[in-house]
């Protein structure tokens, strides 16, 4: 039944996500209506913003099957408000907002993803001039869908190749700082995991055409049952798999990409992940090359290792802000509003942006800056593990995921933590960490732990990192006692 209340549960953070292929389980949520109706009140909810009738959008999905479908929806309601649109086809996120900024310079634009989401899961994803929407903003557009109703109107529709101009620009970038040619990627063996999503692009139009071999890249055919495995840099599977694609073809660097590209992780030529905090390092490298001092913001759950790292090695300094990747963009886009330098933003997941490229959260852009480290490295006969290997990892982590047994969960979840930050304020060998902006974080000796609440899930992550082995395990068994007061905590995560 088409309610005001389920067309606002669709709403997942900054983006709108839901079921958009009927299983056995499971009853299509964004039907054609629900994304006629959403996509009707964005049209006027940009056209009130920018004070204009005349709005340009560009609209984009990455590989799902259900994409067409959802297109075809949000195209006849963008058409019907009277709104120009360019139809890009598959394309990633990060080109979206490009579009924006780049060649044709739309007003606004549109992917159709549910990023490294299963197949039968699609969502809407708006970016203004301002970037991505903010979740207040996105509010008030669900807030209209109910109610709204076609202007019957009748844009334009174009058949627009951006992906060719995005690709250009990244060639571009790789060229003019490399300064070695139009084939600066001559002699480097460079494979990528497409995982097929969208990011094939990243292989067959930007590393190849400036020399580099990617002949043993994998999953580059964009498929959205996605059959070989999840298109995420953090999934066990999917790393495992780029790992053993750079082993087996003996390559210099591989890469692999979310679905949509705005996340990634990599592989050096040793087989061994760059992934999590090491891509953390690796970014942080790179964005501190010309900018000593400046602040890279991190989301919660990078480690001790990282911060000593950044700001010891490197000489920048470490804020380690809110999980979630719009919290870690907005923090250093108010630093720098505050005269603070802050030139990164990343994420654990592999969402990183760049001060230098509008505070994307652009995979392909990341590994485009990567490459060009690689390649001059190449030169002076170094590897990228050489600029990494001093940060001290932990001997082991873990994450336990917590359930709360209850749909209003998060009064119940601020209680639970706060009684843990009473118990280790009065316990030998703890210590409540002061800078910290979710959850309670405490120090112990060779590491930390944390737990803090879901935004969106009725759900404590709990994640523990130490040194030394063992203790991760020690500290969860304690942990589990002291939970066990709490009646509407599901604790069978535990061992």
């Amino acid at each position: 039944m088409f309610t005001e209340d389920r067309i606002m549960k669709l709403k997942s953070g900054t983006d709108i996500r839901g079921v958009a292929v009927e299983t056995d389980t499971e009853q299509i949520e964004l039907t054609d209506e629900v994304v006629e109706k959403i996509c009707i009140a964005f049209s006027k909810w940009i056209k009130q913003k920018e004070n204009k009738a005349d709005i340009r959008i560009s609209v984009g999905h990455d590989s799902r099957i259900s994409a067409d479908r959802i297109k075809n929806a949000a195209i006849k309601a963008f058409k019907g408000e009277g709104l120009t649109v360019y139809d890009f086809g598959l394309a990633s996120t990060p080109s979206m907002f490009m579009s924006i900024v780049l060649d044709i310079k739309v007003d606004c634009a549109l992917e159709i993803t549910a990023s490294h989401h299963p197949y039968q899961r699609n969502g809407l994803k708006f970016f203004t001039r301002n970037g991505g929407l903010e979740s207040s903003e996105l509010t008030e557009i669900l807030s209209l869908a109910f109610n709204a109703v076609s202007s019957n109107l009748n844009g334009n529709v174009i058949r627009y190749d951006f992906m060719s101009v995005y690709c250009e620009h990244l060639r571009n970038v790789i060229i003019n700082e490399v300064q070695c040619g139009d084939k600066p990627l001559n002699g480097l063996k460079i494979v990528v995991d497409a995982g097929n999503g969208v990011g094939g692009f990243y292989a067959e139009n930007v590393l190849k055409p400036l020399g580099a071999d990617v002949s043993a890249s994998q999953f580059l055919e964009a498929d959205g049952m996605f059959p070989n495995h999840i298109p995420n840099p953090e999934n066990k599977q999917a790393i495992e798999s780029a790992c053993e694609m750079v082993k087996n073809s003996g390559a210099d660097f591989g890469l692999i990409f979310d679905t949509d590209v705005d996340r990634m992780g990599c592989v050096s030529a040793s087989g061994e992940e760059i992934n999590r905090n090491r891509l953390v390092a690796l970014a942080s490298v790179i964005a501190l090359e010309n900018n000593k001092g400046a602040t890279i913001v991190t989301d919660s759950l990078t480690s001790d290792g990282l911060r000593k790292f950044i700001e010891q090695d490197l000489g920048g300094r470490q804020l380690r802000f809110k999980r979630g990747y719009k919290n870690v963009i907005d923090k250093s886009i108010e630093l720098n509003q505050s005269g603070v330098n802050s030139t990164l933003a990343i994420e654990t997941s592999g969402h990183a942006a760049l001060k230098e490229n509008y505070f994307l959260d652009d995979g392909a852009y990341l590994a485009t800056k990567i490459i060009i480290l690689l390649a001059k490295l190449n030169k002076q006969g170094k590897s990228i593990d050489e600029f990494i290997s001093s940060l001290e990892e932990p001997a082991e982590s873990i994450e336990i995921r917590i359930p709360i047994l209850l749909d209003d969960f998060k009064e119940y979840g601020e209680n639970v933590i706060a009684s843990l930050t009473e118990y280790a304020e009065n316990r030998d060998g703890w210590q409540v960490e002061k800078e910290n902006y979710e959850g309670v974080r405490i120090n112990i000796d060779g590491g930390w732990f944390l737990l803090r609440l879901s935004v969106h899930d009725p759900i404590l992550p709990l994640n523990v990192e130490n040194v030394n082995l063992g203790v991760c395990d020690e500290i969860a068994k304690e942990l589990k006692q002291f939970f066990s007061d709490f009646d509407k905590l599901d604790l069978r995560n535990f061992k």
